[in-house]
This record gives C-alpha cells, sequence and structure tokens, in this order.
C-alpha cells in the first residue's frame, strides 16, 4: 500500500511552458544576473481579480526574500515539515493540506522539491513538478513573493526560520493552473492527485467502515496521503466556530492512536490546520484533561502542547464534525473488507484522449474502452478515473464536463473486439451501479462486477474534452482459496479482528510492567504468526526471539517497550505481505527468491545486496531443500537492515568504518 511513484528522469519531465531549468539557471548565473520569469509576471494579472478586491493595489510590491529580512533565506531547513506551511489570504487550504500530508513521505515530497538551495547555485529561479493527465510536469518560477508593506500575500515562512520552500511551490502550482486566484478555492482529490499522480479513496465518515481508526493509521504508516474537510457553514466563506474548527476548511490527517484512558481505550485521530494556529477545543484537545489523566506510556512521544494547528481529537468527534476522508495512493484502497495492504491491482491506462461533445445519449457512441473482469474478488473490483486536462475546463464552469457509464458486454455482442455496434446501447439496457465522486478535474467510480467483459462509454456534455483514463482491475490472489472464509483479514498477525490493533495485541502478552522479552515475544509470535507456518516446525525458537529482541532493542536492556515492539510490529507485517506474495506455495519460499523479497520490501528501500552476499544469505538462512521459513525471513530481513544502518550511522565517509575491539564486539556479539 506504501505510495511509491513511478522513478523521474529528465527525459520523462515535460517542461511547463517549454522553460527549460537548468538552460536558464546557467544562463543567469554565467551573466550574474537574477532570474524574471516573464510567462508569471510580477504583475496584478498573476494573481488575478477574486483575490485583488479590497486590497491597496497601490501598496503591492513583489520581493525576493533577501530584500525582506535581514535573516538569509533558505530553500528548506532542517528537513522539510508540514509545520513550514502558513496560510496567507488565497483559500488554498485544499491544496496545503494536500502538502501537508506529502511531507508526511519524505522520499515523495524530495522528488517534486528536488535538490534546491538559496546557498549553491543561487540564481533567483526555482522548479516543482505536478502532475498532469498521466505525465509530470515541471513548472519553473522566480522567486519574487507578492507583499504588501513588507507582509506577505500568500504562504508565508514560519516565524524565525526563513524556509522559503512552501511559498515557492505555492506560486509554482498558482502558475500551473494561471493564476493565485486558481487556487483561491478548489478540491483536495484534485491537490492529491496532481501530487503524486495516485487515484483518491473516498470516505463518508457518516457511513464510514467500522474500524475506521486502523484504516486511517495503516494508510499513514503506509506512506499514503490522507487528508480531510469540514462541511460548509451558514455563510459560504470559511468561519472558525466555537469548538475551534474552520467550517468548510480542510485538514491534514497525520495519525491515528488507541490510547489507553480510565479503565479501557479510547480511539484518537491528529489532524493539522494549515492556518497554523487554530486547534480543536474538544475532548483530547491540547491541554485538556483527557491528556492529564492518561497513564498511556506513549504520552510523551504523541502528545505536545504547542500553538502549531497541530490536534487531537477523538474518532466519534471526528466522524461528528469532518464530511469526507480522502486517502490517495498510487492504487486503489478498498475499505469494505477491513484494509488490505497486500491487495494487486493491474492498472489500463489511455493518455490523451479526446470526445466530442453533444454526444450524451447518443446511440453511435464512438468513444469505448473494452476490459474483462476474470475471477471473482471480495469487495469493489474495479476503479474507474478520468482527469481531465485543464484546457478543457472553464473557470465559470461548475458542472464536470463529461459523464461516463460502465455496461456489461453479453454474450451475443463479446464477438466485437474494439467496437460495439449501436444496436448493443438500447434504451433498456443497464449500466453498472457504482460509489462515486467528482471534482473540478477528477471523476472516479468504484465497482464490484462479476467476472465477464465491460465497456466503459464516456460522453460530453457541450464541447470536446480532452482526458486521461485509468481503469483499475483487482487481480485475485492466487495463493488463496477463494471459496473458503479463509481471508486476509482473518489473518493472525495482519492487524487482526475488526477491533483489535497491535496495542491489544502487546498488552494481552505482557506479564509484569510495560514491555516484553524474548519469551514473551515468542509466545506473541508463534500464536499471531501460526497461519503462515508451513509445516509444525517453522516457529519461531527462542535464539530467533533473542535475535530479534536484540535487533530492535533501541535502549539496549533486553526487552522490547511499546515503541520498539510498533517498529517491529510494522515490520512483521510487511514481512508477512512480501512471504505471501512470492512464496510457490502456502509456507513455502525458496531461496532463490531471496532477490524478489529484498526487491519487495519497503523498510530495505535503498540498501543494494551483492551477489555474494546473497549467496552467503542462502547458507545462512535456508534449510538443506533451498527453502526459507518465515521466522528465518524475518530475522534475515530485519538483521539486514539492521546492520545496513549501523554502517551508515558509524561511517563518517560512506565507504567504511573504525571501530574499537570492544566497539567491535559489541556490535556484532549483541546486534
Amino acid at each position: 500500500m506504501a505510495h511509491n511513484p513511478e522513478p523521474l528522469t529528465e527525459t520523462s519531465v515535460v517542461k511547463f511552458k517549454n522553460q527549460d531549468f537548468r538552460s536558464l539557471r546557467d544562463r543567469c548565473l554565467s551573466r550574474g544576473q537574477l532570474f524574471i520569469d516573464d510567462t508569471f509576471p510580477a504583475e496584478a494579472s498573476s494573481i488575478g481579480q477574486k483575490l485583488l478586491k479590497g486590497k491597496h493595489l497601490s501598496k503591492l510590491e513583489w520581493k525576493r526574500p533577501q530584500d525582506l529580512s535581514d535573516d538569509p533565506p533558505h530553500f528548506i531547513l532542517e528537513g522539510a515539515s508540514r509545520f513550514d506551511i502558513q496560510q496567507g489570504r488565497a483559500g488554498d487550504c485544499w491544496f496545503l493540506a494536500a502538502l501537508g500530508s506529502l511531507t508526511q513521505n519524505p522520499q515523495c515530497l524530495q522528488k517534486i522539491l528536488m535538490d534546491q538551495s538559496y546557498s549553491h547555485q543561487y540564481a533567483g529561479i526555482f522548479r516543482f513538478r505536478f502532475w498532469q493527465c498521466g505525465q509530470w510536469m515541471e513548472v519553473v518560477v522566480d522567486d519574487r513573493l507578492p507583499v504588501i508593506d513588507k507582509n506577505f500575500l500568500f504562504v508565508r515562512p514560519r516565524r524565525g526560520n526563513q524556509e522559503f520552500w512552501p511559498c515557492l511551490m505555492e506560486k509554482a502550482y498558482a502558475k500551473l493552473l494561471g493564476s493565485y486566484s486558481q487556487i483561491h478555492y478548489g478540491y483536495l482529490p484534485d491537490a492529491l492527485v496532481d501530487l503524486t499522480g495516485g487515484v483518491v479513496t473516498i470516505v463518508n465518515l457518516h457511513s464510514s467502515p467500522s474500524n475506521l481508526l486502523m484504516a486511517v493509521k495503516t494508510a499513514v504508516k503506509a506512506g499514503s496521503m490522507v487528508a480531510c474537510a469540514t462541511p460548509k457553514g451558514l455563510t459560504d466563506e470559511s468561519e472558525v466556530l466555537e469548538n475551534g474548527l474552520v467550517s468548510q476548511h480542510a485538514y491534514t490527517v497525520t495519525g491515528a492512536e488507541q490510547i489507553r484512558y480510565q479503565k479501557g481505550w479510547e480511539e484518537i485521530i491528529r489532524l493539522w490546520n494549515p492556518w497554523g494556529n487554530t486547534e480543536w477545543k474538544g475532548r483530547w484537545r491540547d491541554g485538556s484533561q483527557e491528556w492529564e489523566e492518561t497513564l498511556d506510556p506513549r504520552k510523551s512521544q504523541l502528545y505536545e502542547n504547542k500553538d502549531n494547528g497541530e490536534f487531537w481529537m477523538s474518532c466519534q468527534d471526528f466522524q461528528e464534525n469532518f464530511s469526507c476522508l480522502f486517502i490517495c495512493n498510487q492504487i486503489p484502497i478498498t475499505l469494505d473488507h477491513g484494509v488490505t495492504p497486500n491487495e494487486r491491482w493491474r492498472q489500463m491506462m489511455f493518455k490523451n484522449q479526446v470526445i466530442s461533445g453533444n454526444m450524451a445519449g447518443g446511440h453511435g457512441r464512438d468513444t469505448q474502452y473494452l476490459f474483462g473482469v476474470q475471477e471473482p474478488t471480495d469487495g469493489n473490483n474495479v476503479v474507474v478515473a478520468f482527469t481531465i486536462t485543464s484546457q478543457s475546463l472553464k473557470t465559470e464552469e461548475d458542472i464536470f464536463p463529461l459523464q461516463f457509464q460502465v455496461f456489461k458486454v453479453d454474450s451475443q455482442f463479446q464477438k466485437f473486439q474494439e467496437r460495439l455496434p449501436p444496436a448493443f446501447f438500447s434504451p433498456f439496457r443497464n449500466a453498472a451501479q457504482g460509489i462515486d465522486y467528482v471534482s473540478k478535474c477528477n471523476f472516479t467510480k468504484s465497482f464490484h462486477l462479476s467476472p465477464g467483459t465491460y465497456v466503459v462509454v464516456p460522453s460530453a456534455h457541450r464541447k470536446e474534452v480532452e482526458f486521461l483514463l485509468r481503469i483499475f482491475l483487482k487481480m485475485p490472489d492466487k495463493d488463496r482459496n477463494l471459496n473458503s472464509s479463509f481471508n486476509f483479514r482473518a489473518l493472525k498477525g495482519s492487524l487482526l479482528e475488526e477491533n483489535e490493533s497491535q496495542n491489544s495485541i502487546f498488552y494481552r502478552y505482557v506479564d509484569q510492567g510495560l514491555d516484553i522479552d524474548a519469551t514473551q515475544l515468542q509466545k506473541l509470535l508463534n500464536q499471531e504468526f501460526q497461519f503462515l507456518t508451513g509445516s509444525p516446525e517453522d516457529t519461531f525458537s527462542l535464539d530467533q526471539c533473542q535475535s530479534i529482541v536484540a535487533l530492535m532493542d533501541l535502549k539496549v536492556n533486553g526487552r522490547l517497550d511499546q515503541y520498539e515492539f510498533a517498529r517491529l510490529w510494522s515490520r512483521l507485517v510487511h514481512c508477512q505481505h512480501v512471504f505471501q506474495n512470492i512464496q510457490r506455495s502456502p509456507g513455502v519460499l525458496l531461496s532463490s527468491d531471496l532477490w524478489k523479497v529484498i526487491e519487495s520490501t519497503d523498510f530495505l528501500s535503498g540498501i543494494l545486496v551483492g551477489n555474494e552476499l546473497l549467496s552467503l544469505m542462502t547458507l545462512r538462512y535456508s534449510d538443506s531443500a533451498g527453502r526459507v521459513s518465515f521466522p528465518s525471513l524475518v530475522c534475515f530481513l530485519i538483521r539486514l537492515e539492521t546492520m545496513a544502518k549501523a554502517f551508515r550511522n558509524l561511517s563518517k565517509d560512506g565507504k567504511g568504518v573504525y571501530l574499537t575491539e570492544m566497539e567491535w564486539m559489541n556490535l556484532v556479539m549483541y546486534g
């Protein structure tokens, strides 16, 4: 489920307005000049009329960061964070909430921000990348920002840090859409898609899945973007309510936990407001009685009483006060049968498609897209997503410019491989029904379809529309008996039953105190992961559990506290997904597939393993038949991660490590 967009190369990125960053920067550097962007001039037209009403235009200036403060500006200072973002006068919380969520995934954010600086090769020019209808678009801007009396009109740097990446990225997005006025009010799903190229799952919070907490927690941990919105208030403007929330406003979801409170558990969710200083005033707010009374050992890790726009609230209050939850990922996420991160989807993509207007209800439907559902699967198994190009949109047009239907193709018409005849579209033919959402640029609909052949038929309302169509088809799990009641959610060790979490698992095996030792861990693993064993011998031994504890033991006390266990648990669940997906038959993973395992393991990203090391690991972790058990695989993957990180932490130049004899002995004998 992790969000891993395709790698970007210079050749795969389209230059917006044909502006090449490197050539423009190098020309400015050679001439000793700062870049001036004539395609997005420092004029009122780049702001737009919606945002200029009532402003003192005579005082409007465009200034570079170094001209606004005595302190030197920075592009990024000590890492990019959602707390760097401070919303200005534009109503672009929908974009900033999506951007705040993207900061939760630094690897993905870096692909958009790239390596830029105010101290190295600075020429007043910066670039950012956005996804537009199936391709990445690179947008170049100069760093002149609109101010009135040295006060920023739009996103401003956080007080005291002079960090300008959010201001410049907002400017680039405004340029992409046409002006700052074009980002004044919009749709969260559009921003989520533009920042990732993913597909959005929308959750109606008034009829949401029973295990909302685990859905949110799993999505956030997996690197998916998660955001939400409050409903409209009494007016069309965003207003601060008595409870501290803002009506018609977008927030970033930054975490979810089950926390010990009084004699039971409380489910809470953490949100961040792009305004930066307006927070929830109800239960679990900053400084609340609930935080004072909780005895949960993770309190110091979860809770900070800061006026930074981030706050906790109970899941019940969240569902009562927010209207929609949006989860964006590279592949669809289905919540109808619990969170299933190991689902596999196949994608059909149709780029640069054009449909003429006035075709709604027509019988000679020329634009058709055929696809097949091969085998039955649980829940929604087909997602159809249309994304409209910006050229096909009119500013004044509120209605989405096209609609579509999905029809099942019965046997008499299946001989038509490319285009169905007009006779197929009889007025009595029923279209498949699904759950959908529509924003300004995206129209997505999810279906549960039985095996068969289907056709997607779009139609435009009034004019020609250019679009991208993606059809996602859920693939059945070949290693699973689809006719049995055994499914992923029933697996022990896979985030378990409806209301169970890793916290309840942890506390179930704690005898005394607030941590577990290797013996307790052995009992826990052999009971929670019993379904994965290929034979009765494939259980976790005490020696393996002692090794796992040593590798995950940050405090070096021979035990795992709840935080350390949470780190281990996330790796165990991921190891389970990898084992299930690559095993040749239930419970059997071959040593020859270890290279596939390493490539598929998210927490090993960036770790390179040569053939010689892989051969040694085959000798160390497989049996005489070349078979790797699940417990052995867990020990191998966790040791590989830990040792690679240890080298990087100890190495000063990335090439070698110098250790004393005692340091060496401590590392290899315990770690």
